[in-house]
């Protein structure tokens, strides 16, 4: 063994590194289509606000810059949220069972980036309308009904 890398091993004996978590490869079986929904109905009314807003008042392009940085980030929220669902929650007894499920989610993935991309209230209600789907697959394989509910309506 060369002497740098006994040199490093010594250093990582007495020096371990520590050792890392991360909150949902546990798996720690905690999710909810609920932060997803939450951040669409954010999308739906900045996309709002935006087409709403009056130029002509002076700190109209602060706030337009304000609306639209709220409104991407909060679609990128969706995208995440509905990736960890599809990636960690849903299993292939799922798709068994609800076989639409892969186009729901990409449906749901594309009306993100399409709220993103754009200000159209069609999108942004397309949007939430995948994410209600999702929903209810989801609620259906926890043999839970849980009411969708908007926060904003």
């Amino acid at each position: 063994m060369a002497i740098r890398a006994r040199l490093l091993a010594c250093l990582d004996h007495v020096f371990p590194a520590p050792a890392a978590f991360a909150h949902c490869d546990g798996p720690c079986g905690v999710y909810d289509p609920a932060s997803a929904r939450i951040a669409a109905e954010a999308v739906l009314s900045m996309t709002r606000k935006l087409l709403d807003l009056d130029a002509s008042v002076a700190d109209a392009h602060n706030t337009f810059a304000r609306y639209v940085s709220i409104k991407e980030q909060q679609a990128e929220i969706v995208k995440h949220e509905l990736s960890v669902l599809w990636g960690d929650y849903f299993k292939p007894e799922h798709l068994e069972t609800y076989p639409e499920l892969h186009t729901i989610f990409w449906k749901a993935l594309k009306a993100a980036s399409a709220a993103k991309q754009q200000l159209s209230v069609e999108a942004a209600t397309e949007l939430l309308e995948q994410i209600h789907a999702i929903h209810d697959i989801f609620w259906a394989t926890k043999k839970r009904d849980v009411e969708w509910m908007l926060a904003n309506p």
